[in-house]
């Protein structure tokens, strides 16, 4: 068990605990109710953005089994999600996985999830804005890496503003890139080629021209990148600290998120599979083509456009987001005192600026790094992260935090533990340069905790939790 700090964040009380070094750690405010909740994390889950972005690459090395690997996938999540849903309730932190598994699984297996976190945080939205180039190309044509890298500078100026506004305009961009979504279902349907059955029947084309049988283990491998499609679910507890009501709102945000966001993506892969003109096209993931070729070119461009708009929309979301975990670091001592006391800053909006720089700036960087190794990097540390949260899960009813007032997951101890082999599983089969690359920082992360953090262990990585007064 870590040492921890509970800070009360209600005005009422204005007693706060202090660090070992005699520092208050600074809180943020509660502004957000559950829609404004919802409406965050489904933008980070980016539906539409995910959909015609990180889904055709499943469809290159899958082919019709994408749908069955995208349902298998979001039936884990539901385990992932009631994980979630009781350590967010438990303790409701800005740092997110991390606050939850050093409270209840020790200190460096939560510093551990920190770093896979922050892997996480950092690559993903570079990885899914270098995809707006493609969408915006009905207008003008621009370089993938140059266009991403302008997304994340404007999403870091918009992540510097209030959250509450934040909520409203995420929230607009939302709609606009669920009927994209939903054009692409429809028009899927409408232009079927074949049947339901060709969603068990599980091809991919082949180089030669033929096609090849997709097998159950190139599905395994496939899932880790499944996992990573619904993956922003987790956003609204990053939130909690500045939800109204955490103890019943973060787990009523993260069940509905994961919900809507599995039909919002699950139902169009549907469509396309049986709507693709042949399996060829099936596999080459163009689905803005397969879009113009079922209606007309209007309509093409109005899809494209709205998923350029998701995507910036998604930037804007997961950089406030991770701006948070970065903050919550910074309150909770990971680093030496001048870097803590500038990532801890807030802004006049109340937003952590400092920290909404430092993800937004190395984002737009990270979008001149080679694809694929992002998307394998990513798909490690989101499987790795869900595991050490699943043994956190594990470990939550015991001692104190047994009586503690929080939601509680159904099945329980079944669904961490069943969770924990499925994860591990999965991760050994993953192909070894990813595994090497994420290994290999976990390692130096590692060596920083055994030679900086765990000398100074009064005065460094102390997770504070902000206490819930309106409970």
């Amino acid at each position: 068990m870590t040492e921890t700090l509970r800070t009360p964040v209600s005005a009422e009380v204005p007693e706060v605990p202090q660090a070992a070094d005699g520092s208050s750690p600074q809180k943020l405010k509660r502004s957000i109710g559950v829609v404004g909740g919802t409406l965050l994390t489904l933008s980070c889950v980016t539906p539409a953005s995910t959909l015609f972005v990180v889904v055709p690459d499943l469809f290159s090395s899958l082919g019709t089994a994408t749908a069955l690997t995208i349902a298998i996938g979001s039936l884990l999540c539901i385990a992932v999600a009631f994980c979630y849903s009781e350590l967010g309730t438990l303790i409701p932190s800005a740092g997110g996985e991390y606050a939850m598994v050093s409270t209840l699984a020790g200190r460096l297996a939560g510093w551990l999830v920190f770093v896979l976190s922050l892997l996480v945080v950092l690559i993903v939205p570079p990885v899914i804005a270098m995809g707006t180039a493609d969408y915006l190309a009905p207008i003008v044509h621009l370089d993938p890496s140059y266009a991403g890298a302008a997304v994340m500078l404007l999403a870091t100026l918009a992540g510097l503003l209030d959250l509450r506004a934040n909520a409203w305009i995420t929230g607009v961009f939302l709609v606009l890139e669920v009927i994209a979504a939903a054009v692409v279902a429809v028009l899927g349907f409408a232009h079927s080629e074949r049947g339901a059955g060709s969603l068990v029947d599980l091809t991919v084309a082949g180089s030669h021209g033929k096609a090849d049988p997709v097998t159950a283990m190139l599905i395994v491998s496939g899932l880790a990148i499944a996992l990573f499609v619904t993956q922003g679910f987790s956003t609204a507890v990053y939130l909690s600290e500045e939800l109204d009501n955490p103890r019943r709102n973060v787990a009523r945000t993260v069940l509905t998120t994961l919900a809507i966001s599995t039909v919002i993506i699950l139902v169009p892969v549907i469509a396309i599979t049986m709507g693709a003109p042949d399996l060829a096209a099936l596999t080459n993931g163009d689905i803005s083509g397969m879009v113009t070729a079922w209606s007309n070119s209007a309509v093409g461009t109005f899809v494209s456009l709205c998923v350029a708009l998701a995507i910036i929309n998604a930037g804007i979301v997961m950089v406030i987001q991770n701006s948070r975990v970065l903050f919550a670091s910074a309150r909770d001592k990971a680093w030496p005192r001048p870097v803590n006391n500038a990532l801890a800053k807030l802004g006049r909006f109340g937003s952590p600026w400092v920290a909404t720089l430092v993800v937004g700036v190395p984002g737009a960087l990270l979008c001149f790094v080679n694809l694929d190794t992002l998307y394998g990097v990513t798909g490690v540390s989101v499987t790795g992260m869900y595991l050490l949260v699943a043994v956190a899960a594990l470990l939550a009813r015991r001692g104190s935090h047994a009586d503690q007032p929080a939601w509680r997951m159904p099945l329980w101890p079944a669904m961490p533990v069943l969770l924990i082999a499925v994860l591990a599983y999965i991760l050994s089969r993953q192909e070894v340069t990813y595994l090497l690359w994420t290994g290999g920082i976990t390692a130096v992360a590692t060596l920083y905790w055994v030679g900086y953090l765990r000398p100074r262990r009064r005065t460094r990585w102390l997770v504070s939790i902000p206490e819930d007064t309106q409970a």
